[in-house]
Parts: structure tokens; sequence; C-alpha cells
């Protein structure tokens, strides 16, 4: 949606295909980092997007054996934007639609689902797609942009193949309802225990919580009955019974296999990947929706004249990859570093004390700043 809308605004004819028929899909990316509120600043959208139902999170708290350290204080990084933005997905996609549809060369083609690329000499040349009705028909273009998630059917058509990182967990989703005495406001909070480990966000009249499991355990941790799940949210947070009701059976967590990879090559002839597709994301940080935007905005400055004038090279699609690729390499580097430090010891029962780097962020008020600018800002931030 952030490609296309920059795309029509410099005047590029675009289409987005989307396969559902809304976006009300629970449990996606619902952070909206600084970085993505300064863009939508300078798109002149900051303001309808402050009037959309949100959270703001100020901070990174966890508590990890037996001590509470704060792990990033987003109030302390430059700009207008001190916080991470909790806004359901759906609005802000429903936000992003809206200002599209104003300009001529936009369009949006809801319930229509991608099927195939067309190709021609060894180029992409468009795309086969299913109609709600079920017929099928094909588009012709000079760019295809992959820009579906981590399972990415364009991806796979295209054989792009990526180079995929060991991680030790799958995630549980689920939602506790709040209650006023039990606030975590304006706060991220994770526990990590031995053995545990979940992280609860503030949602207003919930928190929308990840509990974290070894990786494939799914199965076999679901057969322990639902009463096993409440009691280890009320160790790990201290949730009372009756709150813990609202998990009424299985069915009302859903499971993210957590899968991390990318693409040595992010393009072909006629093809980029941008976000999940290019380089799937662990959950850590909830910084995925947020590097996907910023490789929209890349791809977009980058692209948009060559677009306009007919003259999309392959050479074209490679300075996105390049553009892109320090700040892909560093987060997921990151990523892995807090598996390896926090997430692998907790599930496996051998965390018994706070990582020497959370006490010394913890500690130093300048570090936690700067793990706050990392997460919200990060490495090249890019302009509209």
């Amino acid at each position: 949606m952030m490609a296309g809308l920059l795309l029509a605004r410099a005047g590029v004819k675009v289409t987005v295909l989307e396969k559902h028929k809304d976006f009300l899909r629970d449990f996606r990316g619902d952070t909206v980092h600084p970085s993505t509120l300064r863009l939508l600043d300078q798109l002149g959208l900051g303001e309808r997007f402050a009037r959309l139902p949100q959270r703001k999170l100020e901070r990174m708290c966890m508590r990890v054996a037996d001590r509470t350290v704060v792990a990033a204080d987003f109030g302390r990084i430059p700009g207008p934007h001190r916080y991470i933005a909790m806004v359901p997905q759906w609005d802000f996609l429903d936000l992003l639609a809206d200002a599209a549809r104003s300009e001529p060369t936009f369009t949006l083609r809801m319930a229509t689902e991608f099927t195939a690329l067309r190709t021609e000499s060894g180029r992409v040349t468009g795309v086969a797609f299913r109609n709600p009705d079920g017929t099928v028909e094909s588009l012709t273009t000079d760019l295809v942009l992959a820009c579906d998630g981590r399972d990415s059917a364009a991806r796979a058509a295209a054989g792009l193949e990526q180079h995929m990182f060991d991680v030790p967990m799958d995630v549980w989703w689920l939602r506790i309802p709040a209650e006023a005495g039990d606030r975590h406001d304006s706060q991220v909070f994770a526990r990590f225990a031995n053995g545990r480990a979940a992280v609860t966000m503030d949602r207003g009249d919930y928190y929308q919580t990840s509990y974290l499991i070894p990786k494939g355990s799914d199965a076999r941790l679901r057969a322990n009955g639902i009463q096993w799940l409440r009691d280890e949210l009320a160790l790990l947070f201290g949730w009372q019974p009756e709150l813990l009701s609202a998990l009424r059976d299985w069915d009302d967590v859903k499971l993210l296999e957590v899968t991390m990879g990318r693409l040595p090559t992010w393009h072909r002839p006629g093809l980029l990947c941008l976000g999940d597709a290019a380089h799937t994301m662990s959950p850590v940080g909830g910084v995925g929706v947020n590097l996907a935007i910023q490789d929209a905005v890349a791809a977009a400055r980058l692209l948009s004249g060559p677009l306009r004038t007919g003259t999309l090279t392959d050479s074209d699609l490679a300075k996105v990859q390049r553009r892109r690729r320090l700040a892909t390499a560093f987060t997921q580097k990151s990523q892995l570093s807090e598996h390896k430090m926090l997430l692998e010891p907790s599930l496996s029962g051998t965390l018994d004390s706070v990582p020497v780097p959370l006490r010394l962020v913890d500690r130093i008020p300048a570090l936690s700043a700067l793990t706050a600018y990392l997460g919200g800002i990060g490495i090249r931030p890019e302009s509209a």
C-alpha cells in the first residue's frame, strides 16, 4: 500500500492486488514506529493517522529472572514522535488506501488473488490473478513488486529462495482483558524466566500478548490443556483467574510459526521483493512492518523515474537492494543476538540472571536511548 501510494503520487500507473475482501485480520503487525510516523507527517497523513484509535507505548520493560530493567526508552529519541503507536493494521491500511485512491493513476483490487507470474524471454512481464467471481485474468506490467509476506507466492513463483536462519521459538498470540488496577500503561512489558517467556502490550481494554514456545512444540504443549496456559500466564504476569478465563479454549490462541531469512538477491528482471518477501523478520521488536515500509519508500524513490520514462532495468532494482541491505542485515543480526542472549536460555531453562548487556542498558540512560533509536528509527531511515 505504501509503495502503491508513493508511486501513484509520482505519476506511475500502479495496481495493488489484495487477495482478501478487507483488511480485517487480527494479530498482524500493529506497531507503528517513529520512523513510520515521520513518513506519515511527510506525506500529509499525520493528522489523519493521529485520529485513529491507538495506544502510545513509550518504554520497553523486561522482567528477567528477578529483576526489572528498561530495555528501551522511546521518550529519549529525537523528534516529535517519541513512542510506538499501537494501531490496528486494518485502520492503518484503510488510511493508506483512502489516500492512494485520490491519485488518478492508482487502482486497488480487493478479493483478487495472485496466481502466477507471466514471463517472456526470462523477464517477468506481468501477473495472472483470480477475481472475486473465480475468473482468471492477467495484467501486463513493467514491474511486479512482491509484497506478499513471509510465505510469498510471488517469490516462490520467481524461483527465489531465502537463506534461512535458525530460530529457537514459535509464538502464540492471544488477548487478555485489561483491568484498571493491573496495568502497564505506555509500556511494552516482557517477562523472561526459566522455561517461560512472554511479551504483552497495552491496547487499552486488553493486553495483546505473545507467549513464546520452543520451536515446533505447538502440538505437544496444546495437549496440556488450556488451563495449563492460564497457569503459565498467571505465574508470568500475576493475572487473576477471572481475567484468564477469557481464554476459553485453544481456538483463542493463534500460532505464528516463526521463520527468519533473507534473499541473497531480491530481484529478477521485472520483479522486486520487498518487506518479508525479501527478508523474513523475527517478531522480536515488532519491526517487520516498519522495515517493509522503509523498503517501499526506497523503491518508490529509486524506481519512479525509470518507470515513468520506460527505462527500468535490472540495475535499478539492484539499487533498491543495495540501499536497504545494511538496515536489513543490521536488524536481523540484532534479532539473532537477542535470540541467543535472552530467548534461547529463557526457553531452555538456563536463564538465571540478567545478561550483562541488558544490565548496562538499564544503568546507563544513553544506552536505553540508543536501543530505542535503533529499534524505533533504525539504520538509514528513509524520507518520502
